[in-house]
């Protein structure tokens, strides 16, 4: 590593280095973390794992930055209207860390790709905004037994909560009519009739998400504190006078 390098890290998180230790911070540091959409919640939850000092990323988005984005998605601005969201999302992380190595696939995760693209990471983070996609993410890391991150908005509301194989499945919790079923057209159909509409969504709740998201990553990758796992899950609505609740789910 150039000493410039070493010193720009080690002095770009010198405040949490009595949170977390040397030995702890480095495998924040090398361990590959996949971010799996780079929007609302994606965009909170790469930056914050940047600034915490990650430093192997790997994020996938297939969509461009259009200006409807810029109430909540961080690396959405006027000047990266039209631009791939994974190239701008990554010029700003190495605006903020130029020593990162970031990963990009400017593509759509599916059914063919999905084991090649998170195989060898170490946490997987659900910032996706469709079902079929989170039904694919969670069964191949379920499969390959890295945890995934689940996050999700609606309004004002959010939730979090993280599946291994130690917990029930995602499509169990959420009583999916795909769960321990071959995602056949019918199925797929009955799946999507289940989200046909963008949800609403305002600035806060997403970044919320994803910043809890990238602080239960790296919970995970040091084995600090108590990760918030399924069947219980992590909610909020920010119009409420006490918006932080855990439900736990009954399987």
């Amino acid at each position: 590593m150039p000493e410039d390098h070493e010193n720009f890290y080690w002095n770009m998180i010198t405040r949490q280095k009595d949170i977390i230790n040397k030995k702890d911070q480095l495998k924040i540091k090398n361990s590959k973390i996949t971010v799996i959409g780079c929007g609302g919640i994606g965009g909170g939850a790469i930056e914050m794992l940047a600034r915490m000092g990650a430093e192997n990323l790997m994020i996938i988005d297939k969509d461009s930055f259009d200006v409807s984005n810029i109430n909540r998605q961080l690396m959405s601005k006027y000047n990266n209207i039209g631009r791939s969201k994974v190239q701008a999302t990554k010029d700003d992380l190495l605006s903020i860390n130029p020593h990162m190595k970031v990963e990009v696939i400017n593509g759509e995760l599916n059914q063919d790709n999905v084991e090649e693209i998170i195989n060898s990471s170490a946490v997987v983070i659900d910032a996706l905004d469709n079902l079929i996609s989170r039904i694919l993410v969670s069964r191949c890391s379920f499969e390959l037994g890295i945890p995934f991150i689940h996050g999700a908005v609606h309004g004002t509301m959010g939730q979090i909560t993280t599946f291994t194989q130690d917990t029930p499945k995602y499509e169990e919790l959420f009583k999916l009519p795909s769960y321990n079923k071959d995602l056949t057209e019918d199925i797929v159909s009955k799946i999507q009739k289940l989200n046909l509409n963008p949800p609403p969504v305002i600035g806060p709740v997403p970044n919320i998400v994803g910043c809890l998201q990238s602080f239960e990553a790296v919970k995970l990758l040091i084995d600090k504190g108590q990760v918030l796992m399924a069947p219980e899950v992590l909610m909020f609505d920010l119009l409420k006078k006490e918006p932080f609740y855990i439900v736990k789910h009954q399987i």
